[in-house]
């Protein structure tokens, strides 16, 4: 059993930086691939980054590379999203996820535990 709680969020204007942090319970988070998600209203949950379970890749949606990036510290059980040159369209909950090596990465339903998500609004 995996508990994620995640943090960071806020109001920042367009062209600004956030790093959002997702802290993690269990003695098995070093095992998990962690994921982040994101949900603006009226959309369907969109896949943002995810990290193996060393840290040592990595996976972005087209819509973030170059500018978000995921890393992770299993000593501390957290994982982190770099958020730079934010955009209005990156307005979202965003949400942590993670799930066992099997699957695919970019897939909502191959994940098996969630955080309740953090607010990330982005102002024009």
């Amino acid at each position: 059993q995996v508990r994620l709680v995640e943090s960071g969020g806020g109001l920042v204007q367009a062209g600004g930086s956030l790093r959002l942090s997702c802290a993690a319970s269990g003695r098995t988070f070093y095992t998990y691939v962690m994921g982040w998600f994101r949900q603006a209203p009226g959309k369907e949950r969109e896949f943002v980054a995810a990290i193996s379970w060393s840290g040592g890749t990595t996976y972005y949606a087209d819509s973030v590379k170059g500018r978000f990036t995921i890393s992770r510290d299993n000593a501390k059980g957290t994982v982190y999203l770099q958020m730079n040159s934010l955009k209005p369209e990156d307005t979202a909950v965003y949400h942590c996820a993670a799930k066992t090596p099997i699957g695919p990465l970019g897939a909502d339903y191959a994940y098996d535990y969630w955080g309740q998500g953090t607010q990330v609004t982005v102002s024009s």
